[in-house]
């Protein structure tokens, strides 16, 4: 037993508290800047819409809203489906406690590559697979096993060659694949302001937590997708401290 303000607290109930403390904490950096903050607000204002319904007696209301949350747990669960995935993903793969450094010969070759490809005009989409496995995207595509290199990845989306469509996914700090097709993301549907790499980018950072790196083909903008967020305009600078932070796990 402890004393805390003149209360006795048992030990379990200060071990009680942290967890609780430490899965809110990992819950919120999972759902920060994604659509489940908007969904969360949305369940929130039905929640106090349900309590003004009963205390002002507007009984129609009430049963609708009493018959809706009356299946509260299978709500969240249809709402947040691919959250709740993506989360537990991690877990299973200790992605919120471990955290290994990034090999410095892989993230220069592949920041020289984007580089290069960006000055050129040369569409690319590259995804760095981290805590969550790829391994159903790497196996639609082609099989590369390869090093990292500035001259592969410009040789794989020329327009030229077979490979330039779809993605490349790198694991391990080699080149796993290449030609791999990726979901696209309905953020941007029907706008023309990004293409197919940028919603494909978007999609596989709504899914997992692997960041990807999209040059435009028109504009030669370098961005990097993660968390379902697209960082736009990249200079070297930033695209080289952005993926050494985010690629360490």
């Amino acid at each position: 037993m402890i004393e805390f303000f003149g209360l006795q607290i048992a030990w379990r109930d200060v071990i009680d508290i942290a967890i609780i403390t430490i899965v809110y904490y990992q819950l919120i950096l999972l759902v920060r800047g994604t659509r489940a903050v908007a969904v969360i607000y949305g369940l929130m204002l039905l929640l106090v819409v349900y309590w003004v319904s009963d205390e002002l007696g507007l009984f129609t209301l009430n049963w609708l809203l009493t018959n809706f949350l009356g299946s509260f747990f299978l709500v969240i669960i249809i709402l947040f489906r691919s959250d709740i995935r993506k989360a537990l993903a991690q877990i299973g793969v200790g992605r919120f406690w471990r955290r290994t450094p990034v090999e410095e010969q892989s993230l220069n070759e592949m920041v020289l590559a984007v580089l290069a490809m960006a000055r050129k005009r040369c569409g690319a989409l590259i995804v760095v697979e981290r805590g969550v496995p790829l391994g159903d995207i790497v196996e639609r595509g082609i099989e590369v096993d390869a090093r990292i290199s500035k001259e592969l990845l410009m040789s794989i989306f020329k327009t030229e060659t077979p490979l330039h469509d779809g993605a490349v996914v790198i694991r391990a700090g080699r080149l796993a694949a290449a030609a791999c097709i990726l979901p696209l993301s309905t953020k941007f549907k029907g706008q023309t302001v990004f293409g197919t790499r940028h919603r494909a980018a978007l999609g596989i950072s709504e899914e997992s937590d692997a960041v990807s790196v999209v040059v435009s083909e028109e504009t030669g903008d370098v961005s990097i997708a993660m968390n379902g967020r697209l960082t736009t305009s990249l200079d070297e600078l930033r695209l080289r401290r952005v993926l050494k932070n985010v690629m360490e796990r």
